[in-house]
């Protein structure tokens, strides 16, 4: 289980690069637009909005290299992107350069959705996925904070100050890349591609060996599905799986939760903060974002996956409502952070602990990777078009309105919480592909 649990943090630490790259922008977010003297347009889509394209191009194709090369090639790579990108956004020297390397470093946000998941729900046991899986989102958070805390270090290091907030991301990089080299790859893909005696080795170092038969003779089975004419998550066999990884994706966007990463310096500033205070208040929801994705991933195989989307739903119903009332109303101070930390909480405890973990165990062994990638897909497209609209919405028809309608959004994913989703906690993927498969 020792093994389990430090390969499981390594692939998570892809995590810990999706949030730090995700959110490091925000930083930079008004100094770049004074620099290029840029319209709000051009830099909601392409300054700010073009890693999110990466992310978008990395979920559709990430699922290739993972199955293809396999989970770990995969993650190393993506290490490598990263690398790659952190270097070049520092040392940029217009616009158009800066989103090309922003850009490539979404294409290691976007696959690292789908290969760090996939790899870690298939080397955990059934009763500890959850929070195996959670680790990842737990590194994404992780991320987060420590992007709003070096902001906010180094935002006093002259004109150039943005430089240093895109370039420390190579630190990281380095460390993720020679941690990656270190560990197995999974089992089950091994076995799915005939490579038997490689993961009966590996399944032997993880103390699962007396599962071996039992996995192959799974796989095999499914591989035989998988050898079937155009065999692909879009049949309608798998529609149930579709649907559900679909839905998961669109609600966990249309919470808002990304346009606020992305903007939250530019919010506490609307919300009439000085920028030091706005980038300070940044700290603290990410600090707010840490605890309670650790109470997620402590909670989620006890209370299970459900229980946890109710919490989060009814928490961003209540906290989007009062962030629109506090824009609409004028409401002054420190009444909008407060909201805000709120619904972090919310969204921490809910789809963040719950969305990877849930798109990784509902697809079939051979489906897995593509079903992925389509959740994956579904989440960076809403992720990608949603924060670029955010600049001109704000000063078109105003944050309140843009905030109510996020809180509406929430009502309908707490009705397909009751209605559709199913509690996943404490089943074999083998067996919940049997259960979530209409033959």
């Amino acid at each position: 289980m020792k093994k389990i649990i430090v390969w499981s943090l390594i692939a998570s630490l892809a995590g810990f690069l999706f949030g730090f790259d995700t959110v490091v922008i925000s930083g930079a977010d008004k100094k770049l637009q004074g620099l290029w003297n840029s319209s709000d347009a051009f830099h909601g889509t392409v300054v700010m909005g073009m890693a999110l394209w990466g992310t978008v191009l990395g979920a559709i194709f990430g699922g290739i290299p993972t199955n293809k090369i396999g989970r770990k090639n995969t993650l190393l790579w993506i290490g490598i992107l990263f690398l790659f990108s952190a270097i070049g956004s520092a040392f940029a020297n217009s616009p158009f350069v800066f989103a090309a390397f922003r850009f490539v470093g979404g294409l290691g946000v976007g696959a690292s959705t789908i290969a760090a998941p996939a790899y870690i729900s298939e080397i955990a046991p059934a009763k500890d996925r959850g929070k195996l899986v959670a680790f990842y989102q737990f590194n994404i958070v992780l991320g987060i904070l420590m992007a709003f805390l070096s902001n906010y270090l180094l935002n006093d290091m002259g004109e150039n100050s943005w430089r240093w907030m895109m370039g420390v991301q190579a630190i990281p990089s380095v460390i993720y890349i020679l941690l990656i080299i270190s560990i197995s790859e999974s089992p089950r893909w091994l076995l799915s591609k005939l490579k038997n005696d490689e993961a009966r080795r590996v399944l032997q170092l993880i103390g699962q060996e007396a599962d071996y038969e039992k996995i192959k003779e799974e796989i095999y089975r499914d591989n035989k599905d998988a050898s079937k004419v155009n065999d692909t998550i879009f049949l309608k066999k798998y529609r149930t799986p579709l649907v559900l990884a679909f839905l998961m994706a669109f609600f966990n966007q249309l919470s808002g939760i990304n346009a606020f990463l992305y903007y939250s310096s530019r919010i506490f500033q609307e919300a009439g903060l000085g920028e030091s205070t706005a980038l300070l208040s940044s700290i603290g929801i990410g600090v707010v974002n840490l605890l309670f994705t650790l109470l997620g991933v402590f909670l989620i195989d006890k209370l299970g996956r459900k229980v946890l989307m109710y919490i989060g739903s009814v928490g961003y119903i209540i906290s989007l409502s009062l962030v629109a009332m506090a824009f609409l109303f004028h409401w002054e101070g420190m009444a909008v952070p407060v909201f805000l930390f709120l619904f972090i909480a919310a969204h921490a405890i809910g789809q963040g602990a719950v969305i990877w973990v849930f798109i990784s165990e509902i697809f079939p062994n051979h489906l897995r990777a593509s079903g992925q990638s389509f959740g994956s897909t579904t989440h960076w497209v809403l992720a990608a078009i949603i924060p670029s609209l955010i600049p001109y919405l704000f000063s078109t028809v105003g944050p309140g309105v843009v905030f109510m309608f996020f809180a509406v959004m929430m009502v309908f994913q707490l009705l397909f919480v009751r209605f559709m989703m199913p509690e996943t906690k404490g089943i074999s993927l083998e067996e919940l592909s049997k259960n979530l498969i209409n033959e």
